[in-house]
């Protein structure tokens, strides 16, 4: 019985390892054979989660097709794979990829750190910051107050708390969106709202028109649900959406869902203005698109001068073409899992009903919390903490990042949690690779694109400030050293660090 357990098709293999070999080599590198580099590459699609343990590999003749090398080559590297660990087979069942025996089993998302591994590697992957005190224990305080009541009835509400809902309606319509409580459906996260959206509309095949680049996790939940990605190329730096490819993308892939991020867009932080909103929603419509508004970052504006545009599902007043999906998770805390969908009653409607064979409902503790701050004005003190913290942790790794890798270049955006970098010519994913052994985890840019795209960038989050900003940005230039020097040069393993 063969031992994989999903496929890797040649065509897709080659397009992931082509932007690697793409890369220009830093000075001094000194190249491997061309065995040794392929083996290199699978390694690192590997180790990053970017093709899975137990994939199938293509058989050896149609990978060295589609890569346009030698059979020789692909066996030596497949040889090499399976003395490292990094690939199992046998006779008639194939090949597949693997883990040596002791390591853990790569992440195809970006799960935060466990916190006993907090005090040597310094965690770059998740753009997520600590709670805001004391404002979550009041919250949670305040939900046991309010507990009572609800714990008399069933405790499943598919559709949130009533309060919850009326509460978050009435937020809307103070934006200037009128909203009935019959519009929004709370949920566990963002992630569950548009995991709920994709599976009432988009179905296994179906096209979804994403940025390119765009939220790791999101592409993943996309992939895993059988979705067709259509990537949509942002403009240069903050620029941000390319209205010209959005709507040649709607008008010819006729895609069922497109996913937007137009607020301090993750990763690269730009801001949509009103007029790209407005060409977004009307392209959509033509194209019987619905196009799913992630709002997660929309009140983490950190400057002053900001002036936020109207939300997207203002240029849509019928609400036949915008699904609006918002969270507790980046704006508070990432572990207050409450989201919200803001779309027309039908699909509302529809939602819920879909929902009784998922999780069924949203923990009745959690929507409390969230409802206390929301009635008691914490949110907004909370919020403003945030923006505080998130802006001085910005500075200080822009200004750490700009001193230790001055090569590197990159656009500051005026919100948001995520800084995009182009890494001057060295390739991400072994940034990525390099980083842990020196002590600093980062994300490679592939992880935000389709197949292979971004090799050339990594994001930062704006999860660390002062004196850890610094070290961040040492540890990454020694990283940076040891890529360009094909992983010659001497690290030294990471050291305890305390902030």
């Amino acid at each position: 019985m063969a031992q994989w357990t999903s496929a890797v098709g040649a065509a897709q293999l080659a397009r992931q390892l082509k932007s690697q070999q793409e890369r220009p080599a830093g000075p001094g590198t000194r190249r491997p054979p061309a065995y040794r580099a392929l083996a290199d590459g699978i390694r690192l699609l590997v180790l990053e989660g970017r093709v899975p343990v137990a994939a199938r590999l293509p058989a050896e003749r149609e990978l060295a097709l589609a890569l346009s090398v030698s059979r020789t080559t692909v066996a030596a590297a497949y040889e090499a794979l399976r003395s490292e660990g990094f690939l199992e087979s046998r006779r008639g069942a194939g090949s597949w990829t693997a883990v040596p025996a002791g390591n853990p089993v790569p992440a195809r998302g970006l799960e935060p750190l466990p916190p006993e591994a907090l005090g040597s590697l310094i965690d770059l992957g998740c753009a997520a910051l600590p709670a805001p005190e004391p404002w979550l224990t009041r919250a949670v305080q305040g939900a046991l107050e309010e507990l009572p009541p609800y714990a008399h009835t069933h405790g499943d509400y598919p559709a949130g708390l009533p309060a919850l809902r009326s509460m978050i309606a009435e937020r809307y319509t103070a934006r200037g969106i009128p909203t009935m409580p019959e519009q929004i459906m709370v949920t566990t996260g963002a992630m569950g709202a548009i995991d709920a959206i994709c599976h009432l509309f988009g179905g296994r095949g179906e096209r979804i028109a994403v940025e390119s680049p765009s939220y790791a996790n999101i592409l993943q939940l996309m992939r895993e649900a059988g979705a067709r990605l259509v990537p949509v190329a942002m403009a240069e730096g903050l620029a941000g959406w390319d209205m010209d490819r959005w709507r040649q993308v709607l008008r010819e892939a006729a895609p069922r869902i497109a996913y937007v991020v137009a607020d301090f867009h993750n990763p690269t932080g730009a801001l949509a203005d009103e007029d790209q909103r407005r060409r977004l929603v009307d392209g959509a419509r033509s194209a019987g698109t619905v196009l799913v508004a992630d709002e997660t970052m929309s009140e983490l504006w950190l400057d002053e001068d900001v002036e936020m545009p109207r939300p997207v599902c203002a240029f849509d007043p019928a609400g036949s073409t915008v699904i609006t999906v918002g969270s507790a998770s980046k704006a508070f805390w990432a572990g207050m899992r409450i989201g919200w969908v803001r779309a027309a009653p039908d699909v509302i409607r529809s939602l819920v009903a879909a929902r009784a064979y998922a999780d069924l409902g949203t923990p009745v503790l959690e929507q409390l919390a969230v409802h206390w701050l929301f009635g008691t004005g914490g949110w907004e003190q909370a919020v403003e903490v945030r923006r505080t913290q998130a802006r001085e942790n910005r500075d200080a790794l822009v200004a750490a990042v700009r001193r230790e890798l001055p090569d590197w270049e990159f656009e500051v955006p005026q919100g948001g949690l995520t800084l995009w970098v182009r890494t001057g010519g060295l390739s991400g994913s072994r940034l990525a690779e390099a980083g842990e052994r020196v002590g600093v985890r980062v994300p490679s840019g592939p992880r935000f694109g389709v197949d292979g795209a971004f090799e050339g960038y990594v994001r930062l989050p704006f999860t660390v400030g002062g004196a850890v900003a610094e070290e961040a940005a040492s540890r990454l230039a020694a990283a940076a050293r040891l890529v360009e020097t094909g992983g010659t040069s001497g690290a030294e393993p990471p050291r305890t660090f305390v902030a």
